[in-house]
């Protein structure tokens, strides 16, 4: 049945390549978006005409009617639009070439204005031109496309048939423009860090690894940009951001993408509550630029918990106490708390688990959690009262994490000694633990000054700011298993 369609279309496409019309016209200049057209004419009554000539271009979605007259739905990226082709405009080989376009064909149309006598703002086709044969029918369009997995692996297909994945896109173009709009605004200069590196760092998670060939070594694809951007801080930039896509090689779920967007900013002379109240006000401005209406809450001031108390809180396990692997293990077997391998687990990997496991997924309205573990932030500078704690926090919305903060660490000896702990755990089996980076320490030792880091997972914001339960959702093209 597919290929008959298949051949019909194609033997269409002869048709009108013999009849001298050019199925893929090189452009077509002057079209105005649907919206705009339809902004133009709010005010029409039913069965009111106007004068006014416009040139829309878009995918034909649906067609009515034979003979002297028929209907036609446009659409393009900003909506629908109804045409009305008629015989007495144009002509007999017009109307008949017109109607025999398949749906799902791209076409530009000069037309006239009016309301129908139902009210629906209408073109009265004056000419036509086919802009793109479609040489495959679109999905089905009473249903549009549901199939998940071809939704996913055919994003093209899924944006044809569904105008809530179109919406969805523009939603995150919003969102993302307001991040940016708000970083500008305060001073902050955009910056683009390397993505193939010589060496990866700036978080906790295994690299994909490559192979330079001209250089015969070995470079990975970025885990964050966090060591660049404040190397950018060390010389005096002040106030940076990027937004850009890091790579992590871990598995797929529906908050993890190998692949994803993240925004990490770096504010000279500011600590992690200073980044704790730009958050807030970003986040703040992206939901409205969203037009998020949920039940979540983001005005100021967000909840805000202890690493510590948060898990005391959950499990009963008090981390603080237990600062050795085997007494904190016991702790949590004493306490009755499932974590998976708990035996072969080190500490700093038991106490994020806890948190990951039994913290997070209960932290619905905004929350941020304060002053992690020194030992799973290699990066963040010690509290300046709490001893063993750094001066870091992590913040959740809907049961997940979108940020993580610091106040940075900016001693470079400190940040050495960091290093080589990180280096002990990676030999007792830890393969997310962070390498030691000499070149990172040598720009320390140049000076930075006090400074607040933050990076912001762009994919979950735009998941809790549009209702999705899944990062695939929110990703153009995720990655799946298989071809």
């Amino acid at each position: 049945m597919v290929d008959e369609l298949l051949a019909v279309r194609r033997e269409k496409l002869e048709r009108l390549r013999a009849g001298g019309i050019e199925p893929f016209p090189h452009a077509y200049a002057g079209v105005e978006p649907i919206a705009d057209v339809r902004a133009a004419h709010e005010s029409l009554q039913p069965g009111e005409e106007t004068e006014a000539r416009h040139r829309v271009a878009g995918r034909l979605a649906a067609r009515r009617g034979q003979g002297k007259m028929a209907f036609l739905d446009l659409y393009d990226r900003s909506g629908r639009i109804q045409l009305q082709a008629r015989v007495d405009v144009l002509g007999e080989e017009g109307m008949e070439r017109l109607l025999e376009l398949d749906l799902g064909d791209l076409l530009g149309v000069d037309g006239v204005a009016f309301a129908s006598r139902r009210g629906e703002l209408t073109l009265r086709v004056e000419s036509w031109t086919l802009l793109a044969k479609s040489l495959r029918p679109p999905p089905e369009k009473f249903h549009g496309l549901q199939d998940v997995e071809t939704r996913y692996r055919r994003r093209e297909l899924d944006l044809i048939a569904n105008e809530e994945t179109r919406d969805l896109v523009a939603a995150r173009a919003r969102i993302v423009t307001s991040i940016r709009r708000s970083l500008d605004g305060d001073g902050f200069i955009e910056v683009e860090t390397p993505v193939l590196q010589p060496l990866y760092g700036g978080a906790l998670a295994r690299p994909f690894t490559t192979e330079f060939k001209a250089l015969d070594q070995t470079m990975y694809l970025r885990i964050a940009t966090e060591l660049y951007l404040k190397r950018l801080i060390v010389g005096g930039l002040e106030r940076v951001y990027e937004i850009g896509k890091n790579f992590r090689n871990e598995g797929l779920s529906p908050k993890h993408n190998p692949e994803f967007t993240m925004l990490e900013w770096y504010e000279a002379y500011a600590d992690y509550h200073d980044a704790a109240a730009r958050l807030e006000r970003v986040v703040g401005a992206a939901a409205q630029a969203a037009g998020y209406e949920g039940e979540l809450d983001f005005t100021p001031p967000w909840r805000r918990l202890t690493f510590s108390d948060a898990i005391r809180e959950a499990t009963g396990v008090d981390v603080d106490v237990h600062r050795d692997r085997d007494p904190l293990a016991q702790a949590v077997r004493d306490a009755g708390v499932h974590l998976e391998g708990l035996d072969q687990l080190t500490w700093p990997q038991l106490v994020d688990d806890l948190l990951s496991k039994h913290v997070e997924p209960t932290l619905v309205q905004p929350t941020f959690v304060f002053d992690h573990p020194v030992e799973i932030s290699p990066f963040a500078k010690a509290h300046r009262s709490k001893p063993g704690a750094t001066e870091r926090f992590e913040a959740y919305v809907h049961g997940m994490e979108i940020a993580n903060a610091f106040t940075e660490l900016n001693d470079p000896d400190e940040q050495r000694a960091r290093f080589e702990a990180q280096a002990r755990y990676a030999a007792a089996g830890d393969e997310e633990s962070q390498p030691y980076d000499e070149a990172f320490v040598q720009a320390l030792e140049q000076g930075m000054p006090p400074t607040a880091g933050l990076g912001l997972g762009i994919d979950r914001l735009v998941m809790v700011l549009t209702g999705r339960d899944a990062i695939r959702d929110v990703v153009l093209f995720p990655a799946l298993r298989g071809t």
